[in-house]
């Protein structure tokens, strides 16, 4: 759940990107996993579900490398691009449940950043 104000919009990085509303200061957390409103599906769950909804989650969802499930946030939050000096991620030291925070002053209008490879057991895949 994005826990700063967002809209989507077109990207000069990829499609539609996630655009900070307003100023976040640097240290400001701005995603959680809120249970109940973002979802992790199993990989059994994840198979067990149509071709159609497979096709969107390989698409909107990322995969947990600690589960192998599939986290599919209730929010815009799928539309943050990835970034290799991205703008948001988890800090060095974090434990769970994981909360990103900005990791510089983000302005109002720029472009929420984060790197797939941190935490998207299919990072490569997605960003070929």
């Amino acid at each position: 759940m994005m826990l700063v104000r967002t809209r989507v919009a077109p990207s000069a990085i990829h499609g539609m990107g996630l655009f900070a509303v307003e100023a976040i200061r640097r240290g400001t957390p701005v995603w959680r996993f809120e249970l109940g409103f973002d979802r992790e599906f199993t990989p059994e769950q994840f198979t067990a579900l149509s071709a159609e909804a497979q096709t969107h989650l390989r698409w909107f969802a990322y995969v947990n490398r600690e589960t192998g499930g599939r986290v599919l946030s209730g929010d815009h939050t799928c539309f943050m691009n990835h970034a290799p000096d991205p703008n948001t991620g988890a800090p060095p030291d974090s434990t769970l449940p994981i909360v990103t925070v900005a990791f510089r002053d983000i302005a109002a209008g720029e472009e929420l950043t984060c790197d797939y490879w941190a935490f998207d057991a299919e990072a490569r895949e997605k960003l070929r």
